[in-house]
């Protein structure tokens, strides 16, 4: 009995300390309330400009501290080279993953209305001007005018790196990150959802990776994140029209 006892003690303990917390952050503007949204176009989405420092596995495993120095001598070359950073763009093809993920959600979302992207790309088209004058909530908030909606709906994807193995083991695992605004057509910004995972083992993230039982693709973990911001959308309410 105590030793079954203190199994199911350490599994507890495990639950409690490998648990990553939140992966979903959001933020609403004080104005809010005094938005009435009941149109919104949606803006398609883009991928950050800048290359982002690719995520190599765990390239170094350290000695273990249960291991005295005086057990082991491991003789380190003083010319041995640290493994140079390597960067990566995020594929555009990711925005478009991501974008027709919420699109697909919203558009049977009920209380409010969602213009496609395609529509609002030809109002954008129409718009003209230089891009690089202006922000993206700026160009959103004139595209809302435009088209005479109540906001507009913005997206940028900063992490879409695939897993490097199978989902039995993968190192690299999948990493996802995306940020989504809301943009009224006075150019407040109402709210802010964010998202980022890269997938952890079971010892670093207990709750995360049972709820998986696997190492999934960075497409998985999109759909996941995209689920998990609309809970917290606070414009119409899910479900079919």
């Amino acid at each position: 009995m105590l030793r079954i006892g203190l199994v199911c003690l350490a599994g507890t303990a495990l639950a409690v300390v490998g648990c990553s917390g939140s992966k979903v952050t959001t933020k609403a503007a004080n104005e809010l309330p005094r938005y009435q949204v009941k149109t919104m176009a949606f803006v398609p989405f883009t991928t950050i400009a800048t290359p982002q420092v690719r995520d190599q596995g765990d390239l170094i495993m350290s000695t273990p501290q249960s291991v005295r120095r005086s057990d082991i001598s491991i003789e380190v070359p003083s010319n041995v080279e640290h493994v140079p950073r390597q960067t990566v763009r995020v594929p555009a093809v990711a925005a478009e993953k991501v974008a027709q993920l919420f699109w697909t959600r919203l558009r049977h979302r009920t209380g409010v209305t969602v213009l496609s992207p395609s529509d609002t790309r030809k109002a954008m088209a129409s718009l003209g001007g230089d891009p690089l004058k202006t922000t993206p909530e700026l160009a959103a908030a004139a595209v809302a005018r435009k088209l005479t909606q109540d906001a507009a709906l913005i997206g940028e994807v900063l992490v879409y790196q695939e897993r490097v193995g199978s989902r039995m083991g993968a190192s690299p695992a999948a990493a996802v990150g995306f940020e989504v605004k809301v943009i009224a057509a006075d150019g407040q910004v109402l709210w802010v959802g964010n998202y980022y995972e890269r997938q952890r083992p079971m010892i670093e993230d207990f709750m995360g990776f049972i709820h998986r039982w696997a190492f999934v693709t960075a497409d998985e973990l999109a759909v996941y994140g995209v689920d998990e911001v609309l809970k917290e959308f606070p414009f119409g309410a899910g479900g079919e029209k």
